[in-house]
């Protein structure tokens, strides 16, 4: 018997209690604790890992979930990113790099353009993004996102996070912002998005990185595929000057003084109008639809369980891979949950027996994040120096991805 057989076979053993609770929505767990339940292995204070088989209707999948205890003081949550919103690198590197004991994948993102050939794949993510308290980026139109179906009544701009008040919640972010000149001011469209609204402006920053800004004017609203558009602008701003102008959209480091206004259609059309030494003022910031409280951190995705009631309409018949987080006892505790890609495991669960599963473990809420090659679950040993991969990626590495949930501590 492998030592991975002899850990599964004792945890089946040690907590099959909980499988008397039956199945909900065609899947149980199998050899879970219950929540709140003093089991797993503590990775550091307020952080337990647990892994279990979840008897699911196409078949066992086996799940590896990390429990956040909020009330900790010594325990945290932030935005693991690779540095800028337009790159990507494994949630290993993202989580050693930046001292986290534990972490999973975030989500969706710009992962290919085989529709628009010469088109360079940016690698940002749909939603928006908060780290550290400072927004990064907004949410690409509902048409551009890349990923499954959303259920009904979700969008692009639903976030996952954590607010200064130490509590999680899920809630939605849109961008306001406004670009001011002598003439008067023009509405904000995007902030480092991979696609912008047709006949919008986009303000790209130090934080998109250097990789092209073009992808951001290809697609239309309600369709990725449609053609790049042809009718583009852009202009460099660089301490409320204007200072350089294109037709096109460019590529490269963005200065930390600059913001570049990328323009399509009718916002092209209002970018042609400016001119060099132009005064020109660009404000930006994320709104919350729901909560006052400002957000710690946040990241895309989109809702599966809301009050402990899964959304109307969730997808129960597409079985994968899949990653999420759990919303429990008010914002204080988080279950975050990833799937293993072993051969035995990969058919996974549908987005419906995610949001049971979620709910069994105790979760009021649930969000679902990236799943199949990018579902990763990491954690750090007490004393090691970097974390190492729970699950098994189904492409046989870990994928690259713009970002994730980083779990800190401060031991």
């Amino acid at each position: 018997m492998t030592r991975r057989q002899k850990r599964f076979g004792a945890a089946r053993a040690a907590l099959t209690l909980l499988t008397a609770l039956g199945a909900l929505a065609g899947a149980a767990l199998v050899g879970a604790a219950p929540a709140g339940a003093a089991q797993g292995t503590p990775i550091a204070p307020g952080v337990v890992y647990d892994e279990f088989d979840i008897a699911a209707a196409k078949g066992t999948a086996h799940a590896h979930v990390l429990t956040v205890d909020l009330r900790n003081p010594r325990v945290r949550l932030d935005l693991l990113h690779p540095g800028a919103v337009a790159a990507r690198a494994t949630v290993s590197q993202q989580a050693t790099a930046q001292g986290a004991v534990a972490g999973v994948n975030g989500d969706f993102f710009n992962i290919s353009e085989v529709q628009h050939p010469g088109v360079q794949v940016t690698g940002a993510s749909v939603g928006p993004a908060i780290a550290r308290g400072r927004a990064l980026k907004a949410a690409v139109p509902n048409g551009q996102r890349f990923g499954p179906a959303l259920p009904p009544g979700t969008s692009t701009q639903d976030v996952f996070g954590v607010g200064v008040d130490r509590r999680a919640r899920m809630d939605g972010l849109s961008l306001a912002g406004s670009i001011r000149t002598p003439e008067g001011r023009l509405p904000l469209g995007g902030l480092n998005q991979y696609a912008l609204p047709v006949g919008s402006i986009g303000a790209f920053t130090a934080k998109w990185g250097s990789v092209s800004r073009v992808r951001a004017t290809c697609g239309t609203d309600t369709d990725r595929a449609a053609p790049c558009s042809t009718d583009t602008y852009e202009v460099t701003v660089r301490r409320g000057r204007v200072v350089s102008t294109a037709d096109t959209p460019g590529s490269g480091p963005i200065a930390s003084d600059a913001t570049v206004l990328v323009g399509r259609e009718a916002g092209a059309q209002r970018l042609r109008k400016f001119f060099a030494g132009e005064p020109v003022t660009v404000r930006h910031r994320l709104v919350a639809a729901k909560s006052r409280v400002p957000f710690r951190f946040a990241l895309g995705g989109y809702p599966v369980l809301d009050d402990g009631k899964p959304l109307p309409g969730l997808d129960d018949r597409a079985s994968a891979v899949r990653t999420a987080v759990g919303i429990a006892d008010g914002g204080r505790r988080l279950l975050l949950l990833a799937l293993d890609s072993a051969p035995e495991y990969r058919t996974g669960l549908t987005v419906a027996e995610v949001a049971s599963i979620m709910r069994e473990l105790g979760s009021a809420d649930a969000f679902s994040l990236d799943g199949g090659g990018s579902s990763t679950l990491v954690t750090r040993a007490p004393g090691a120096a970097t974390v190492s991969i729970r699950n098994h990626p189904s492409d046989g590495v870990e994928r690259p991805v713009p970002n994730g949930i980083g779990v800190f501590s401060t031991r």
